[in-house]
């Protein structure tokens, strides 16, 4: 970072961002979905900027870099650092806007670490000198040089999204834009993530956004807050209620009464578990037990790369366990991956719903309904990777209900939602759960693990370390609380 700005100077230097005037449509988007937006951000700053699901919130921060810009109509202004976006060729724009996607995933593009690292100097055409200096100065700064040689592959979801970070950073751009960064972590990875965003911004002077539907563990560290609403920018004055939890179910009111299957066969059970990915990995799993209760909503919880996905995996029938048993039953099983993408096909979200219905049996009036329970009706005419993140989750989770699941297979189910969209996830569980039926569900969202689940394992080492209820595990636990 070659400037650092002085967040208290009383002479206001120009505006990191500024927006005027801009208007956003998405083809065939019956109405846009930023509208006569203006917005600044002060150099220097580090700002939260929350929305609802769909609220638009991504599409803004991508149009401030136009090598990720989204396809459509665009109206207005952009500029950053005095610069308007669009006179920003690739070279300038990396090296003055940096930006770190949701999933880690989808950004690094090297097999291993250090070529990562290597990979955005290299095509900027840096001095091998240069590039050295840059990239050891930055691996330290991140705490990276102990897995400095690592595959990428390797990596467990918090030190991916770290290396997302420091593979940006290392071309020293002055303002750094995060979508949702981190949804997929785990508590203390998020703390550990934060504290370095705290240090990029104080210590360097790069002006950091980030867009978050989580922004309670952000406070500490913020200095200005906005909100995406109707198609515009308003500033927070009162960021303090941001920190305020919100009900996901009205237990006195809507929640549906639970069935009692105290009898029942287990719909899953892990007996003496162990599985790897091939002969030369180290075991994911070691002699695992879990039995998970007919007409239960059951949390894994655990540490990034603790085995949750791969457990989940397994008991979707897609995986095989090198050692142990799996026992399930006879009911339907499907699976929700970190990635609802996964499950896409079609060309429009209700097309997506509908695809399945040769096979089952349901109609078009059915995949309407679910539209609407999902919030998704205005988008019904809309490709499935030109809804938000939280839009697609939601579009998944609605296609594998109208399967009609036994047991339900949840990868961070809540991944990208906002209050709302989080509250119709807890019901669509609660009344899979009044009807019989058994939700497995790995999740980081400790605050939805508290209000929806009735039963918590945490992860550790590849084994179940224990298994509670949810008001006992919240009461004894120290650091894995909402």
């Amino acid at each position: 970072m070659s400037e650092t700005y002085d967040w208290n100077e009383t002479s206001a230097p120009a505006a990191a961002i500024a927006v005027e005037g801009l208007t956003f449509s998405y083809p065939q988007a019956k109405a846009p979905v930023l509208r006569d937006l203006n917005w600044k951000v002060p150099r220097g700053a580090f700002a939260i900027l929350v929305g609802g699901t769909g609220s638009g919130k991504s599409t803004l921060l991508s149009l401030l870099k136009s090598q990720i810009a989204p396809t459509g109509t665009r109206e207005g202004s952009l500029a950053v650092d005095g610069v308007d976006v669009d006179r920003l060729d690739d070279a300038r724009s990396a090296r003055s806007i940096g930006y770190v996607f949701q999933n880690p995933d989808n950004q690094i593009v090297c097999e291993s670490v250090w070529h990562e690292m290597a990979f955005c100097l290299e095509n900027l055409g840096t001095p091998q000198d240069e590039m050295r200096r840059l990239i050891a100065e930055t691996s330290y700064f991140f705490g990276i040089d102990d897995w400095f040689r690592q595959s990428t592959d390797s990596l467990s979801g918090g030190r991916k999204q770290l290396l997302a970070l420091a593979s940006t950073l290392v071309a020293q751009p002055s303002l750094l834009l995060l979508d949702e960064p981190t949804s997929q972590l785990d508590p203390v990875a998020e703390r550990n993530f934060l504290h370095a965003l705290f240090r990029i911004n104080r210590e360097l002077g790069c002006t950091v956004v980030v867009a978050t539907h989580a922004p309670r563990a952000m406070i500490d560290y913020a200095t200005c807050a906005f909100e995406l609403v109707d198609g515009q920018v308003r500033e927070i004055s009162d960021m303090e209620a941001l920190r305020i939890r919100e009900p996901l179910v009205d237990t006195g009111k809507t929640v549906p009464p639970r069935v009692q299957w105290k009898d029942a066969p287990s719909p899953l059970t892990f007996d003496d578990a162990w599985f790897r990915y091939d002969r030369e990995s180290p075991w994911v799993l070691r002699n695992l037990d879990l039995r998970v209760a007919k007409a239960q909503i059951h949390a894994l919880v655990g540490g990034n790369g603790c085995g949750k996905s791969t457990l989940l995996t397994l008991a979707a029938g897609s995986s095989r366990l090198q050692r142990g048993k799996l026992r399930a039953g006879d009911g339907r099983r499907v699976l929700l991956p970190q990635d609802p993408r996964a499950l896409f096909a079609a060309e429009t979200t209700l097309d997506e719903l509908m695809e399945w219905s040769g096979q089952l049996g349901y109609g078009e009036e059915e995949a309407h309904r679910l539209l609407e329970k999902l919030g998704l009706t205005a988008q019904g005419s809309v490709h499935p990777y030109d809804l938000s993140g939280g839009q697609q989750q939601l579009l998944a989770i609605g296609k594998l209900l109208l399967t009609k699941p036994d047991v339900l297979l949840l990868d961070e189910p809540t991944k990208g939602l906002d209050a709302q969209a989080r509250s119709k996830v807890a019901h669509v569980l609660l009344d899979l759960r009044a009807q019989g039926k058994t939700v497995l569900m790995a999740s980081h969202d400790l605050d939805f693990v508290q209000q929806v689940a009735d039963t918590v394992s945490m992860m550790f080492d590849g084994e179940i370390a224990s298994t509670e209820p949810v008001t006992t595990f919240f009461a004894n636990n120290v650091y894995y609380r909402p």
